[in-house]
């Protein structure tokens, strides 16, 4: 297994019965990192606990305890203080400070991140994190001159752009279609801010469209050449950073990174073999965003005026009904408005025609018998006589038996002797491919390999692994081990 997908020990703190106290520990150690104070003694740890209320019982000797727990799993490193021992016995004490471990860094930067935002997706759609991303790429492609040291920066400037783009319009319309979103969407009080939405929305199109197509050009009009020689820069830049750990690291391999990220930065604005570019796929989420809250304004201003306008749409008829003189007239105004009363509707399971395409009246009429609405109606049946199907059965029969015949022939024509060879057949129906196929299939599972055929013959299946043969019937060819079939005994039928 890839070291990459390794047991993540590290993360055992967040899931124990104890976590609760391993994960104020860690904090305190997070907070004082962020200080830039890096080792830390356990009195200064165990004396900031304290002021907690639910640490007031909390030992120094169990916080020495799952400090150890700590450095175990990975999240703390452990060096032996020994500049300010006094005595023997402090030494042999052996004292320690701790340092929190990058790993356990960017849990806490996850979990502060989680705890700011709560369950709701951020993002957004900055129009400027493109124009920005587009005035670096221009650097870029005028930097033949430019330092490395330059080179790197302009790239990393590039790649944090181009993170943020991706990060933030990615994570707004995860926001957008949130289950509380789409709820607050349909609610009255959206009419106040569905003007601004619509207006943030369709800002951020003028501009993605403004700019990505400048974005586009620049990108197609860098040759590999021009990046190659943009990366070199950036990868002497790097290799001028001296850390221990990138003293195995060659300066090909990181050159394939940059580049492999670089043409993941391409295909989001112009896509790849595979589909669509991102671009796109932005831009039809947002037109999508915009034609979803149309729709919705849509229906609460329906709702909302018919809410508004029945009241007097019923005073009206009211007086439109006290002034007809006659009863008739009214039922006839109220067919008009409310529709026909009491309207009855017969189904039929019965399909005329199996033509789509034929018209209602061009279909034949059905008939439809309706069963009476009386408690005591009964179906009327009669005795029905039973129908002799023997001489059916028996022509079955026999075209069965005939058909067998017919293929017992075939298979005793392909008969060498006492046995039938497969790679010296000639092209074999695809009935027999599939009968000699079944044969093999009963044979593997016994032992002795001996089965008895549908023909009541009995045969021993010889099967040569070693040996490829092509065993070609009408409707194609088939590879498989060399089969021989020996026969020990005929059938009764044969």
């Amino acid at each position: 297994m890839s070291t990459s997908f390794k047991r993540v020990t590290e993360a055992t703190y967040l899931s124990t019965e104890k976590s609760n106290v391993y994960r104020a520990i860690l904090r305190y150690f997070y907070i004082q990192h962020e200080r830039l104070k890096e080792f830390l003694l356990p009195e200064e740890v165990h004396q900031h606990l304290l002021e907690a209320r639910h640490f007031a019982e909390y030992s120094l000797e169990e916080l020495h305890n799952d400090l150890t727990a700590l450095v175990k799993w990975g999240n703390l490193n452990a060096q032996q203080e020994s500049g300010n021992v006094k005595t023997i016995e402090e030494f042999k004490k052996r004292r320690f400070r701790y340092q929190i471990t990058p790993y356990t860094v960017e849990f806490e930067r996850m979990l502060i991140h989680f705890e700011q935002n709560s369950e709701t997706f951020s993002g957004s759609l900055e129009k400027t994190q493109f124009e920005r991303f587009y005035e670096v790429l221009e650097k870029i492609r005028l930097s033949t001159v430019a330092s490395p040291e330059a080179c790197h920066q302009h790239w990393d400037d590039l790649l944090t752009y181009f993170k943020k783009i991706a990060q933030n319009t990615s994570d707004y319309f995860a926001y957008l279609r949130s289950e509380n979103t789409v709820e607050q969407m349909k609610s009255e009080s959206f009419f106040l801010y569905k003007d601004k939405f619509t207006l943030y929305l369709r800002d951020f199109i003028i501009a993605l469209q403004r700019t990505a197509v400048a974005i586009q050009e620049t990108m197609i009009g860098l040759s590999h050449n021009d990046t190659d020689s943009f990366f070199k820069k950036v990868c002497e830049h790097e290799q001028r950073t001296f850390r221990f750990e990138r003293m195995t690291v060659e300066t090909k391999d990181y050159m394939e990174e940059l580049e492999g990220t670089w043409l993941n930065m391409k295909s989001w604005f112009l896509g790849d073999a595979s589909g669509n570019s991102q671009y796109e796929n932005v831009l039809y989420q947002t037109n999508e965003a915009i034609r979803r809250i149309t729709r919705i304004v849509q229906r609460l201003g329906e709702r909302s005026q018919v809410q508004r306008s029945r009241k007097q749409d019923y005073l009206h008829l009211a007086d439109w009904f006290l002034r007809i003189p006659s009863i008739g007239e009214s039922h006839q105004l109220a067919a008009a408005v409310f529709g026909i009363v009491h309207t009855k509707h017969i189904y039929t399971d019965h399909i005329p025609t199996d033509d789509i395409y034929t018209d209602v009246w061009d279909e034949a009429p059905t008939v439809y018998e309706r069963a009476p609405s009386v408690r005591d109606y009964r179906v009327k049946s009669k005795a029905s006589a039973l129908d002799d199907f023997s001489e059916q059965k028996e022509e079955a029969r026999t075209a069965y038996l005939l058909q067998k015949q017919k293929e017992q022939g075939i298979i005793d024509g392909y008969r060498n002797g006492s046995q039938i060879i497969l790679g010296e057949l000639p092209v074999i129906e695809p009935f027999v491919r599939k009968l000699f196929l079944s044969w093999i299939g009963k044979a593997m599972v016994r032992h002795d390999r001996v089965i008895k055929t549908e023909f009541g013959d009995k045969i021993r299946v010889d099967l040569n692994k070693s040996l490829k043969i092509e065993l070609v019937a009408t409707d194609g060819m088939i590879q498989m081990p060399a089969v021989t079939f020996h026969y020990l005994e005929r059938g009764e039928g044969a």
